[in-house]
């Protein structure tokens, strides 16, 4: 059992349980939490987890969390861990059933007050040309030589197809494509579930809103992402549907069976993992990636059928929406990061947690290198959501920050609460226009059940883990079911 009195307070948003607290711990764990948060995080297990993640072998400095923590599968979610990329482990509880979950951006030249006349029929057109839900795809489904090619290419082989522009590639993170995706590492089954999913919403607390920027903070740095007061922008939260949540199934089996070869001893069964460089570490590896590459390749899809609606309302001749940025959470890739003044490959882990690199990283795009990389952290349904940047004091926590507001309440809670309806009136006496297939959906994403992302992102801000840039808030919201 945790209680605050094992933490020490390291600063206001910083606290750490120390690495003495229990003897399989390897480092200390740290939470990015305010003291009044880290009261309401002893209520399940996700402090635990965060301990947990501190044994597992060739971990460096720290488990972390971000503010948005709350129980998850192993891993909490909004946990990091870097790994030793020759000594450490790797996770499919680190990474999350669905792989590169992450936001994309897409910004319009008009004001709230040019598309307010449009906005219902908006709504309404992006909700038909993009299905959303628990098992919904498109009429198209897609050959096994198809499937292959999205796992290997990810958006870069929609571009090429015809499914956007290469401008749209310079503003995601990794352009779209991990290179060590790997199609053979990927199950039958898995691909199955992916063949007509490629440009739909996922269920749950997926969306696709329409958003204006009602809030500016950082006048320059705004001006160099493009975004100017009551502009209107459209955010998509979607990932790797059945084909990611698969791999993670085949993997987390895998890896259970294999552990005993490696001798790992790990306090819970969930955090199952292998030696980075063996056969099973490797392979996962390859089919992670591939999942990764599909949810870029799925966004992208979106993306070009949110465009396609977009010209179909307001006309051929109004301008199109442009990429602002596409960045992943629930994700392993390969860094470089300095420790004790050497550089050092690792193996970062971020589950529900986004990279948010400084100004002048070589992997950010050079038109905005300059004040560093755009950083998007949705709110929950109805209420802000937020655009930041990367900052220098983030290294501790290997440029990492929080990927939304993070849950308080379990969906059955939240339906207990509430009904979808009484959701959607409320929402609607705001002015926010809803579209879902299902009120069931609407009752489990209510925004009582997660944490107010305002006092989330400040943590985030006042900590250094990312700076405030521009606050959005909802115009329309397209639910996955």
């Amino acid at each position: 059992m945790i209680l605050k009195k094992d933490f020490r307070k390291i600063n206001d948003y910083l606290w750490e349980i120390p690495q003495d607290f229990r003897r399989d711990m390897r480092v200390p764990a740290r939470a990015y939490i305010s003291e009044e948060m880290l009261e309401d995080a002893l209520r399940d297990r996700s402090l635990y987890q965060l301990v947990n993640v501190a044994t597992l072998p060739g971990i460096a400095n720290y488990s972390l969390a971000m503010p948005d923590m709350h129980e998850g599968y192993g891993f909490p979610i909004g946990g990091v861990a870097a790994m030793d990329s020759k000594t450490g482990v790797i996770s499919p509880g680190g990474v999350g059933y669905d792989i590169n979950c992450g936001m994309r951006l897409l910004k319009s030249e008009y004001s709230e007050k040019e598309i307010r006349p449009h906005l219902e029929k908006l709504a309404t057109e992006i909700q038909k040309e993009v299905p959303s839900g628990l098992g919904r795809g498109r009429q198209l489904k897609l050959d096994v030589s198809s499937i292959n090619k999205v796992l290997e290419g990810g958006a870069q082989r929609l571009v090429e197809q015809g499914y956007g522009e290469g401008e749209d590639l310079e503003s995601c993170e990794s352009n779209g494509k991990l290179s060590q995706a790997d199609a053979s590492a990927v199950s039958n089954h898995a691909k199955n579930r992916g063949r007509d999913q490629v440009g739909t919403l996922g269920s749950g607390n997926h969306f696709l809103e329409i958003q204006k920027v009602d809030e500016i903070f950082d006048e320059k740095t705004a001006e160099v992402f493009g975004l100017f007061k009551d502009q209107v922008v459209v955010m998509i939260h979607t990932g790797s549907r059945g084909l990611g949540h698969q791999i993670a199934t085949d993997y987390i089996r895998t890896m259970m069976g294999a552990m005993n070869k490696y001798e790992l001893s790990l306090p819970d069964r969930e955090l199952a993992a292998c030696p980075i460089n063996s056969s099973e570490g490797q392979k996962y590896f390859s089919a992670m990636a591939c999942g990764a590459n599909y949810a870029w390749a799925n966004r992208q899809m979106i993306a070009h059928f949110t465009r396609k609606a977009w010209q179909s309302i307001l006309g051929e001749k109004a301008s199109t929406l442009t990429l602002l940025y596409d960045v992943a959470h629930n994700i392993a890739k390969f860094e470089k990061h300095n420790i004790n003044g050497k550089e050092k490959e690792l193996v970062l882990h971020r589950k529900g947690a986004t990279r948010a690199f400084p100004p002048g990283h070589s992997e950010i795009p050079k038109k905005y290198r300059l004040v560093g990389q755009p950083v998007l952290i949705p709110g929950s349904m109805g209420t802000a959501s937020y655009v930041l940047t990367g900052t220098k004091e983030g290294k501790d926590s290997w440029y990492s920050t929080c990927h939304g507001a993070g849950r308080t309440m379990s969906r059955h809670e939240a339906m207990r609460r509430a009904s979808g309806q009484e959701v959607v009136n409320r929402l609607e006496l705001k002015g926010i226009i809803v579209k879902c297939w299902s009120l069931r959906s609407i009752a489990e994403e209510a925004p009582m059940a997660y944490k107010n992302i305002d006092n989330v992102v400040e943590i985030v801000h006042n900590s250094g883990l990312s700076k405030k840039v521009v606050r959005l808030k909802p115009l329309a919201v397209i639910k996955g079911e």
